[in-house]
């Protein structure tokens, strides 16, 4: 078990809230805390289709979404500074440990997880269009 107190399969699951709702051009800009908070809850109802077993999902969030709060099965975390910087340090956190998967588009951020071990994927995987 991890410090959390979770067995070592359960995967971790870390969202980039602002790729992900960015990714459809569908007014988010006019409100990008109840964006964030929509993604949230879409993640909390369907979690992350297409992965069997137990998943840890967190959701970053940044700027005007700071705020957006954690609901059951939905861990939202702000980041103090560069979202990108954070979710770099999650997965820095647990590597090796157990299974990590990123939803993101931004290839700077999918460069830096992968060289953590972290797999990668797009934001379709948590957002259909």
């Amino acid at each position: 078990m991890d410090a959390e107190g979770r067995q070592d399969g359960t995967a971790l699951v870390v969202v980039d809230a602002a790729n992900v709702v960015g990714s459809v051009p569908d007014g988010w800009w006019r409100d990008r805390h109840g964006a964030a908070e929509r993604l949230r809850d879409r993640l909390a109802a369907d979690g992350v289709p297409g992965r069997s077993g137990p998943v840890e999902i967190v959701l970053v969030v940044e700027g005007a979404a700071r705020g957006v709060e954690s609901v059951p099965g939905v861990r939202v975390e702000a980041a103090p500074g560069s979202g990108d910087d954070h979710m770099v340090a999650l997965v820095a956190r647990t590597a090796g440990e157990r299974p990590v998967l990123v939803v993101t588009a931004d290839r700077e951020l999918r460069r830096r997880v992968t060289a953590l071990g972290a797999e990668v994927a797009g934001p379709r995987t948590v957002r259909p269009v």
